[in-house]
């Protein structure tokens, strides 16, 4: 029994200290950088789940709510590159290209929160993923020091999805674990004002 509840803290956790920080498209307060997480590649590009996280991006920059989209994603091998590929959906999809920003280390969750605040100065932001990871992304990137509000899409409960919600209750120990610890990530680099540059562009 104790061993059950040790295994279950870093997911109440997760849900404790979200509770009062996940929105909709609609109600999510106006902010200036979002943030969207990888989630895969079908032949080069983005994987319906992605493609669905892109899908909301693009919706709130068109509705005014945002200004500027940071894609994060791995490019660690020259034939796979998310955030190219999620910056030509966004740009099909209405958003300007100089309102788009990549993150081409966001190797996991907490590298691209790290990397939001340390290497592009990002402070506050609206998280976009799915519904099952969305807690996740807001507890590692309020631990990074993003004042962060999370948009959890909607998503086909498939094989991928009850992957994705078991997946979590794992994860939910490294993300605990990245919060108490903070490790670097695995690529820190130095910092870019490409998200600087285009919020100035909004207001230029």
């Amino acid at each position: 029994m104790a061993g059950c509840v040790l295994a279950l803290l870093p997911v109440t956790w997760l849900y404790v200290s979200t509770a009062d920080r996940l929105r909709t498209t609609a109600d999510v307060p106006r902010t200036d950088v979002a943030v969207v997480f990888g989630a895969g590649l079908w032949q080069g590009e983005p994987s319906p789940y992605l493609a669905h996280r892109l899908d909301a991006a693009a919706k709130l920059y068109r509705a005014g709510r945002i200004k500027v989209v940071l894609v994060t994603g791995d490019n660690s091998r020259e034939d796979y590159d998310e955030p190219d590929a999620m910056r030509a959906y966004l740009t099909r999809h209405g958003v300007p290209d100089a309102r788009i920003v990549s993150d081409y280390a966001g190797f996991d969750t907490w590298d691209s929160c790290v990397r939001a605040r340390k290497i592009f100065g990002v402070d506050r932001a609206v998280l976009i993923s799915q519904g099952f990871h969305i807690r996740r992304a807001v507890a590692l990137c309020e631990a990074a020091g993003v004042d962060s509000y999370g948009v959890g899409v909607d998503a086909k409960h498939d094989v991928t999805w009850y992957y994705g919600g078991t997946r979590e209750v794992f994860a939910a120990g490294k993300a605990a674990l990245d919060a108490v610890f903070r490790p670097d990530p695995r690529f820190l680099g130095p910092k870019e004002q490409g998200v600087a540059r285009a919020l100035a562009g909004t207001r230029g």
